[in-house]
């Protein structure tokens, strides 16, 4: 049978299991989305108010439902307008397919109206593209990608189709081409005896769990690891709703901004067993110090990562759920009872300073907000010290019920990140924790929020500054200000309401448990939450630091 390309796209999304987009239309995909008009039944699609918007939608959606997301957008602006999210996504480890239009074939190369040569521009952010010249090619290029994003370490694939192919004809389904998936080791005997020793002979083993243990759907294996051998856990930012808060061995975050305790084992133990992580710059500080005076194991299924920032005594290419699975059927019961209770008083030993009762702190806030959810809700953020503080106090019961940018730490990505994750949920209430700097970048998203009528609860972090920025500048840059200050004059309350949203303002504790209460159940809800200006992310390890220079209080406070 003979199918134009727009209609071949369909209907491998289709195939696919594709059930909504994301995107914003243009003249170099009107074929497809005349095609869209025409099978609304059968694909939904969501109009954001910008392409940022559309890729942050999408990621947001992929990794609440562990599927792949799709996002889709016009050639020239409309393509660049999605780097961002495409990034965003690469380094996040996120499975997305970006389908972008473009001129004709015969067009390209002329700096034709709306040219860009997208697959040039992502390609380092990319898993991998594909420029497409013919229709023919379009059903096997929806099928490598959907392969790719999802395979091994997920990650984001763009297709760039011409105008001129989403008009031509071609036969689908062409035949049933199957692609080899790609070779994942599994791991050796030699390696795993190797494993068991290094854990058998540890007394102060730590594991630091990542976003690969989501993306392996290990999250059931790590708990019995932990259990079996009687190791506190620590996590990235990525990977922290691997297991649940009141899990007694979850220490919570680790690196610049982790958990006191959380970085006090990673220091002391003897064995840090890294699983699913990359070892970034904010998660080690001080690579040599990090290295030294302990063993470190490393699991991760891109090798790429294997000796890339930290050298590992054992380092295994492989599936860490299958690899987990056949360590736990050999590794004995394991006993640590000495360091457990060396762990135990780093986790008693750090206490919120007192406040008066009614000061709206931002602990207490996120504290407030997370008594009014359940552990099945979408929590977002954007970037700054929001986001820290919500890694560090929010709640997380469950895996994939958070959706944060970590390694690009993209501000402006919460908005589209929770309207995609709330979509992703069944449409229940989802929450984002937003800054009055971040919240800015993509607040014109409110539009798509309230067309949807989906049930967001924003939270401004309203502090008139850039937060994060000027904590920097308080402690390392003798406090010079520049450009930190943001002098803005915007009723977060009003705005809301112009978009169509509930807004209002809380400056107090009592304030924010009147308006809880009566929280309308529909739609988006824009609470405006003034904060002081000078409230710090604590703690803190200074950049290129070591746990031994973590900071607890503010610098004013240690002089008293």
């Amino acid at each position: 049978m003979k199918l134009t390309g727009a209609q071949i796209i369909v209907e491998q999304l289709c195939r696919h299991g594709v059930e909504v987009l994301f995107g914003y239309p243009g003249g170099a995909v009107l074929p497809i989305y005349d095609e869209l008009y025409k099978n609304a039944d059968r694909l939904r699609h969501v109009i954001t108010a910008h392409e940022q918007g559309a890729s942050h939608a999408a990621d947001g959606y992929a990794r609440v439902s562990g599927k792949v997301g799709v996002v889709l957008a016009t050639s020239g602006p409309g393509a660049t307008n999605l780097v961002t999210g495409i990034a965003n996504a690469y380094l996040d480890s996120v499975p997305l397919v970006a389908i972008t239009g473009n001129v004709a074939v015969p067009l390209l190369g002329k700096d034709s109206f709306q040219e860009v040569n997208i697959q040039g521009i992502t390609m380092p952010v990319v898993k991998h593209s594909f420029a497409l010249r013919s229709a023919s090619e379009l059903e096997s290029a929806l099928d490598q990608a959907f392969q790719i994003a999802s395979s091994g370490r997920p990650g984001p694939v763009l297709i760039d189709v011409p105008k001129s192919v989403q008009t031509e004809l071609a036969e689908y389904p062409a035949g049933g081409t199957e692609y080899p998936m790609p070779d994942i080791p599994e791991i050796s005997e030699a390696d795993l005896e190797k494993l068991l020793h290094i854990l058998q002979k540890s007394e102060r083993p730590f594991i630091y769990a990542g976003g690969g243990i989501l993306a392996a759907g290990a999250e059931k294996e790590l708990e019995e690891l932990a259990q079996k051998l009687a190791s506190p856990v620590g996590f990235s930012m990525m990977g922290l709703t691997a297991m649940s808060c009141n899990h007694p061995l979850n220490l919570g975050m680790c690196g610049m901004h982790g958990k006191y305790a959380a970085n006090m084992a990673q220091e002391k133990s003897d064995l840090i067993l890294a699983l699913g992580v990359r070892f970034s710059d904010r998660a080690t500080g001080d690579v040599q110090a990090y290295r030294a005076n302990r063993v470190i194991v490393h699991v991760d299924i891109d090798g790429a990562e294997l000796g890339k920032n930290v050298s590992g005594d054992l380092m295994i290419r492989g599936d860490v759920r299958e690899i987990l699975r056949k360590l736990l059927q050999k590794l004995p019961q394991c006993s640590h009872s000495a360091w457990l209770k060396e762990v135990e008083t780093w986790q008693k030993a750090i206490q919120d300073l007192p406040v008066p009762e009614n000061t709206l702190t931002p602990q207490r806030l996120i504290r407030m907000i997370a008594q009014t959810c359940t552990p099945e809700t979408v929590i977002a953020t954007d970037v700054g010290q929001h986001q820290m503080w919500t890694v560090q106090n929010y709640p997380f019961r469950q895996t994939r019920k958070l959706l944060t940018s970590g390694g690009l730490g993209t501000m402006g990505y919460g908005m589209g990140a929770a309207m995609g994750g709330c979509i992703a949920n069944g449409r229940k209430r989802t929450v984002l924790f937003t800054g009055d700097g971040s919240f800015g970048m993509n607040l014109n998203e409110l539009a798509t929020a309230v067309r949807e009528n989906l049930p967001l609860l924003v939270v401004i972090f309203h502090n008139g500054v850039l937060g994060m920025v000027r904590q920097w500048q308080t402690l390392f840059y003798h406090k010079h200000y520049s450009q930190t200050t943001l002098s803005q004059h915007t009723d977060f309350v009003k705005l809301a309401e112009a978009f169509g949203a509930v807004g209002m303002r809380v400056q107090s504790v009592s304030e924010l448990q009147e308006i809880l209460h009566h929280l309308p159940e529909e739609g988006p809800v824009v609470l405006d939450c003034r904060i002081g200006q000078d409230e710090f992310v604590l703690p803190m390890i200074p950049p290129g630091g070591t746990a031994g220079d973590m900071m607890t209080r503010k610098p004013e406070e240690l002089e008293k």
